[in-house]
């Protein structure tokens, strides 16, 4: 445990010197996942689904803001979309608009969190981001998850209905707006997993507020239950068939997720808990104190080998000098006086 606490030390450390070239580094990496995704998965359009593409868009989002990459991939959804069909692209364009009124306008810093939670559906752990932004961030974070959760299932379904997606020309273009439209809003399994979400998430930031010992933990654990509950009750209720194993497997690893998030964020040792009590001339305070886990990293000395070697050779030249002298005045019959 002590040597875990130590290499987080040096984490945070590390991160504090070089805080800017991390950030840096971790946005370049986020848009290699979600330009990938969106390139690999719905590429209609060729030439805007190239490596060269990717790498372009991630290196220029890892320079700016994280609501750029949100913009961009954005476009590049509605690129690969209109090459497809234009009932497609003018319907989700009106849902990214709508997104970017009513929660990008307002929270631009946070739009990264849809991107994170379109990535997680893509990597089967989906469950992991309710634990994660309940952890680390406030009720308002099922908003994100909420657009990306549709965002994800909108691309999915894409993919697998490409080919009755196709334009079909004029005399068809308001029958496929109703059409792809009902698809996406009305979508069961869609539904399901944003309920599920949204409660998980509100649970894990409800308990983790509250100031009971091991609070991280419980919210984890309750999150995780009530998440597969909430997922299997919907499945029954509306009808849909989801991947059982997929749905504990991926708990699963949400909740280590969620407990090396508490190690790295909230260490603290409840065996030193202290509780204090105070007032002044209007109130009564109960204040409930818990010490960090903190740990100091061991300084590395460096002895210069060399350096040792010097202080040795001058030591011996002036010993050597004091013979010479002493030598000289034995023999010329010199008397040296020592005051």
């Amino acid at each position: 445990m002590s040597t875990l606490l130590v290499w987080k030390e040096q984490l945070q450390l590390f991160y504090g010197k070089y805080a800017s070239y991390v950030d840096k580094v971790l946005k370049f990496i986020l848009g290699l996942f979600v330009f990938g995704l969106i390139n690999s998965n719905i590429g209609f359009m060729k030439s805007a689904s190239s490596m060269v593409v990717t790498l372009g868009l991630s290196l220029i989002c890892a320079f700016l803001p994280p609501v750029v990459m949100t913009f961009l991939a954005s476009a590049l959804i509605l690129l690969h979309f209109y090459s497809l069909s234009l009932p497609v692209v003018i319907v989700t364009a009106m849902i990214l608009l709508l997104m970017y009124i009513f929660y990008f306008r307002f929270t631009p810093k946070k739009a990264w969190l849809i991107l994170v939670t379109v990535v997680a559906f893509a990597l089967k752990i989906p469950y992991a981001v309710p634990i994660a932004f309940g952890l680390f961030g406030t009720a308002i974070y099922v908003i994100p998850v909420a657009c990306g959760t549709m965002i994800y299932y909108m691309l999915h379904y894409v993919k697998t209905s490409s080919a009755a997606l196709k334009s079909s020309g004029a005399d068809g273009l308001i029958d496929s707006l109703m059409s792809y439209a009902k698809q996406v809003f009305q979508n069961k399994e869609m539904l399901v997993m944003m309920l599920a979400l949204t409660i998980c998430l509100l649970l894990v930031y409800n308990i983790r507020t509250r100031s009971a010992d091991h609070a991280w933990k419980i919210a984890i654990v309750s999150g995780i239950v009530a998440n597969i509950v909430m997922v299997i009750a919907g499945d029954i209720m509306l009808g849909v068939r989801s991947a059982y194993v997929s749905l504990v497997v991926g708990s699963l690893i949400s909740a280590l997720i969620g407990f090396c998030l508490e190690f790295f964020i909230f260490s603290v040792d409840y065996s030193r808990t202290q509780r204090i009590q105070f007032e002044d001339d209007e109130y009564y305070y109960y204040v409930k104190a818990v010490p960090k886990i903190a740990v100091s990293v061991p300084e590395k000395t460096v002895k210069r080998i060399n350096e040792r070697h010097e202080e040795l050779s001058a030591s011996e030249r002036r010993t050597d000098e004091e013979l010479l002298k002493q030598s000289l005045h034995k023999e010329l019959g010199i008397q040296h006086n020592h005051k």
